[in-house]
């Protein structure tokens, strides 16, 4: 493992996804998983979002729509929150969301919506 671009990983990992939750799922890693999270923070954050020349924002968006079209909900979830702590935008989330009911269906449209939908009450912003 490289020391440092899995510091970098972390940081970056828990400015997007809250240290409260990285810290969580680190501490209830086991002897089966740890390998996995420490190359997914080594490699997807701190190579990936370690890469300055994409900001942050921008990647959130990206990640939102490419997530969506993996159907891959739960972790949808998690980065709609993220994207709000990268500066995402309500309006912009809302394009979002209609990019990816153009692209991905109105299936998934519906269900990121009533996802955000969630997510935006809890962060009272609805």
């Amino acid at each position: 493992m490289d020391k440092e671009l899995f510091e970098k990983g972390l940081a970056k990992r828990k400015a997007t996804l809250g240290a409260e939750y990285v810290e969580k799922n680190l501490a209830a890693a086991d002897d089966f998983n740890r390998p996995f999270q420490e190359a997914m923070t080594e490699w997807c954050w701190g190579f990936g979002w370690g890469d300055e020349t994409i900001d942050v924002k921008t990647r959130s968006m990206m990640n939102l729509t490419m997530i969506a079209a993996l159907g891959k909900m739960a972790e949808w979830e998690l980065h709609f929150k993220g994207a709000i702590n990268n500066g995402v935008t309500k309006e912009e989330l809302r394009a979002i969301i209609h990019a990816i009911s153009i692209y991905c269906g109105v299936p998934q449209g519906v269900e990121c919506f009533r996802i955000a939908r969630k997510v935006l009450e809890e962060e009272g912003m609805l």
